[in-house]
């Protein structure tokens, strides 16, 4: 009986941990798999450019489809066990633009699958997207009502729309429907280039943003390095003026980023720190694959050091995610709140 009663104690105590981890999971996680997959992007073009193990690509990949399913898992216990976190969380002003990630780290996760299985990642490819694009016209419409706190405008509005029409480019044409991306990457270039003067006119004219949400401006660096990765998915991957310029204009955000970095590091070890993955992998990745294709001189040369960068990047905040994990800061009650 006392063993039954030690099981079942056990067992209770299992399922009331898994019901305030999931409770706790915020959207902006699903950055993480942002990071990992578009690492994994960068693999594979090494790979084509320079002749690197196929196999660290696909086990990147991996990884961050692991990653995902365990927060889909978590995120889909979230809206049936906590709907009022979930709710909460849609309704704030930064927050709930995170939610748009589910959507792309599924698109994602069928762009690291498109080798491996083209029907199954048509179908994954499909539902990211359609999730994307209802989440991005929703939000975009609630934007468009105004009745906004100035100091919530923040780089986390170029998710919805410019993260997810860039990344429906480039996996859309991973999966043969090049003419289709061309569509979505217009969609995200108009967006950004919207974007970018609100988020710069905050950025100069408002109040300091607070240390905990110094980390989203790990956002900004992703709408240049991103688009030139779309960019060159659905143009067909030639070197060419537009693809050098959206390179440099990232190159120009990493220098800013750089000398801004002791200012966001008051926030201190925290997975929004995340939000500089998917900026800096895609990056490596475009110059990588312009590498891959030919081009040469300032592209080659910056093309390694990227790359060694990126990896460096992501494999400290792995450790740095493995360190919270340890110590039980991945997951604490004000998650929703607090890791932006």
């Amino acid at each position: 009986m006392n063993t039954l009663s030690l099981v079942g104690g056990s067992r209770l105590h299992l399922a009331q941990r898994l019901r305030e981890v999931a409770a706790n999971t915020p959207a902006a996680y699903f950055g993480i798999v942002l990071g990992l997959s578009d690492l994994g992007g960068a693999w594979r073009a090494a790979a084509l450019a320079w002749h690197l193990p196929i196999f660290v690509a696909e086990a990147v990949y991996a990884v961050a489809g692991a990653v995902w399913a365990v927060l889909v898992v978590l995120y889909a216990l979230k809206a049936v066990l906590a709907p009022d976190k979930l709710a909460a969380e849609a309704a704030h002003p930064i927050q709930c633009c995170f939610i748009g990630l589910a959507g792309v780290a599924t698109m994602l996760v069928a762009g690291g699958l498109a080798p491996h299985a083209a029907g199954a990642a048509t179908v994954l490819f499909g539902v990211g997207f359609l999730f994307t694009l209802g989440f991005a016209v929703w939000r975009t419409g609630g934007l468009w009502q105004g009745g906004r706190d100035h100091g919530t405008t923040t780089a986390v509005l170029y998710l919805p729309t410019v993260a997810g029409s860039f990344v429906s480019a480039t996996v859309g044409a991973a999966l043969g429907l090049a003419d289709w991306g061309q569509l979505a990457f217009g969609a995200g270039l108009f967006s950004w280039l919207a974007m970018e003067s609100v988020l710069l006119h905050r950025l100069l004219t408002g109040t300091e943003k607070p240390a905990a949400l110094r980390p989203t401006l790990g956002i900004q660096l992703a709408p240049a390095p991103v688009g030139a990765v779309a960019y060159l998915s659905v143009g067909g991957g030639a070197p060419d003026i537009f693809a050098h310029a959206l390179i440099g204009y990232g190159l120009l955000q990493v220098l800013v980023l750089a000398r801004l970095s002791p200012w966001i590091a008051k926030a201190g070890a925290v997975p929004g720190l995340w939000a500089f993955s998917f900026g800096a992998t895609a990056m490596a990745t475009a110059p990588v694959r312009l590498v891959a294709h030919g081009d040469a001189g300032a592209i080659a040369v910056l093309a390694p050091v990227l790359f060694v960068a990126a990896n460096g990047l992501v494999l400290g905040l792995a450790a740095m995610t493995v360190m919270l994990l340890a110590r039980g800061g991945m997951f604490p009650a004000s998650a929703g709140q607090a890791r932006t």
